[in-house]
């Protein structure tokens, strides 16, 4: 959504209806451009300006300095993405990985992962022999520096799948 000249993504919405007075959505807000976060509410029924975005299906070739280059998968022209546009998001990006990028004005403003992707496991240390309780996580650092806890089980080379919502090991592929 467009407020106050800047674009923000709704993160989390409530709405409220009190015993008593008029309904009111309680919102949580991050400025596109900078991250920020923002509490606001609004009256039920309140009207805002309504952000209007391209989505394009991107594929992600490679990184060149601060610029992550990634390339539209209609018209197979490079487009360069900057680290700040990208965000935490750097961390779940593997060469090749096909992503959505949403456009403002011919300009990438945003990058949504898909909810799970698949890592491969670039440093494991050894599990404890004999700790077979279920619970039982050892760190492991993927490809892309991602430091995530998995079963003992898990080793260097292996393929894993992590949930880009939480950043937690989902399984084993």
């Amino acid at each position: 959504m467009e407020l106050d000249g800047s674009l923000f993504r709704i993160v989390e919405f409530q709405h409220v209806k009190p015993g008593k007075g008029a309904a009111f959505v309680r919102t949580k807000l991050k400025n596109v451009e900078t991250g920020a976060v923002v509490n606001r509410t609004f009256r039920a029924g309140e009207k805002f300006d309504e952000a209007v975005l391209d989505h394009r299906r991107m594929q992600y070739l490679y990184r060149d300095g601060e610029n992550y280059v990634f390339m539209d998968l209609e018209t197979y022209e490079q487009v360069p993405v900057g680290s700040e546009v990208i965000g935490e998001a750097t961390t779940y990006l593997v060469e090749n990985q096909e992503l959505s990028v949403f456009v403002r004005g011919g300009k990438p403003v945003t990058v949504e992962l898909p909810a799970a992707v698949n890592l491969r496991v670039a440093r494991a240390e050894h599990g404890l022999k004999g700790d077979t309780s279920g619970a039982a996580t050892k760190p492991v650092t993927l490809e892309t520096g991602l430091v995530v806890q998995v079963p003992l089980f898990v080793e260097e080379g292996d393929l894993i799948k992590v949930d880009t919502r939480t950043g937690r090991y989902s399984e084993r592929i």
